[in-house]
C-alpha cells in the first residue's frame, strides 16, 4: 500500500493548489476505511443504514428509464437501488463524519482560511455515476449565489477507480483565478463559452485509484462524462466553508472544526 499523506498540507502542495487550483494529495486513509465507506454508501442506497432518511437529499440518476434525467434533489429515501447520482448531509453519518473531519482537512482548512476560522460544511456528498449510466456535467465553476461569500475548497475522494472511461473530473489548471461566467448563479458556462475553452485549452483528466484525494478550488472549471463501463464511478465530495458564511435562503452549516463541531462519537452525527 502507498504510503498515507502526513496530516499537514506541504508549502509545495499549497504553492500548487494555489497556481493550478488543485492538487493531487494520494491517498489518505487506509484501504479499509474507504471500503467501510464504500459499503456504508450502499447500505444507505439501499435503505439499510441507521440514518435519518428524511434528513439526507437523495437524488437518483434516471427517473423513467434510461434515456430520462436525473429525478428531483429531495430528501428522503427514493427506493432501494444503488442507481442514485447523489447523496448529501452525509455529516449526518458518524462513518463519513469521521472522514471528513481527518486532521489533514483540519490542517487544509486552517492554511486556506485561517487558523482561528472556525469552519463548516457546506455539503458532504457522495457523487456516483452507475456502471453504464450517469450524468453528463457541462463545464462549470461551483458557487453559490445566495452565500455572502464563496465556499474556496473541495476535498474529492474516490471510493472507486476513476477513469476517462467511467466519467472522471476533468479540469482547466489555473482556470480558479477569475469566474468565467459571473451571472449565471451556479457558475455553469454557455454552449458557445464551453466550445471557445475547448477550443484553447486541453483539460486534465484526474484518473484516481480507489481511495486517492484531490484537494480543489470550487472556481476551477470542471466537467465529467458519463460512465462507459461496467463498474460504478462513486465519490465522497466535501466542500469546506467559513462557518460565519451568511444565507440569504436561512440556511445554516453544522461547524466541523472549532469550537461547537459536530462529533461521530457524541451521537451528534446519528
Amino acid at each position: 500500500m502507498p504510503a498515507l499523506h502526513p496530516e499537514v498540507l506541504g508549502q509545495a502542495e499549497l504553492a500548487q493548489f494555489q497556481e493550478q487550483g488543485f492538487v493531487r494529495l494520494g491517498q489518505v486513509a487506509p484501504p479499509e476505511q474507504i471500503a467501510a465507506l464504500g459499503q456504508r454508501i450502499d447500505e444507505i442506497m439501499l435503505g439499510q443504514a441507521p440514518i435519518d432518511y428524511e434528513r439526507i437529499m437523495m437524488q437518483l440518476d434516471r427517473v423513467a428509464g434510461d434515456d430520462s434525467g436525473p429525478g428531483p434533489q429531495s430528501k428522503g429515501h427514493k427506493g432501494a437501488t444503488l442507481a442514485y447520482r447523489k447523496i448529501q448531509d452525509l455529516e449526518l453519518d458518524p462513518l463519513f463524519l469521521a472522514y471528513l473531519q481527518h486532521p489533514l482537512c483540519a490542517d487544509i482548512c486552517a492554511k486556506v482560511y485561517g487558523e482561528e476560522t472556525l469552519i463548516a460544511c457546506f455539503r458532504a456528498m457522495f457523487m456516483n455515476k452507475p456502471a453504464g449510466k450517469g450524468t453528463h456535467l457541462v463545464w462549470h465553476q461551483d458557487r453559490w449565489s445566495d452565500l455572502d461569500r464563496d465556499p474556496l475548497i473541495t476535498v474529492w475522494t474516490a471510493l472507486d477507480p476513476s477513469t476517462l472511461a467511467n466519467g472522471c473530473v476533468q479540469v482547466v489548471p489555473g482556470s480558479h483565478r477569475a469566474l468565467v461566467n459571473p451571472d449565471h448563479p451556479s457558475g455553469f458556462l454557455s454552449v458557445e463559452q464551453a466550445a471557445e475553452l475547448l477550443a484553447k485549452t486541453q483539460p486534465v483528466p484526474l484518473e484516481m485509484e480507489a481511495g486517492e484525494v484531490v484537494l480543489l478550488h470550487n472556481w476551477l472549471l470542471h466537467s465529467s462524462d458519463v460512465n462507459h463501463t461496467g463498474i460504478p464511478r462513486r465519490a465522497f465530495s466535501v466542500c469546506y466553508m467559513d462557518a460565519a458564511t451568511m444565507s440569504s435562503r436561512g440556511a445554516t452549516y453544522p461547524v466541523v472544526f472549532g469550537e461547537g463541531a459536530l462529533s461521530p462519537s457524541s451521537g451528534s452525527a446519528p
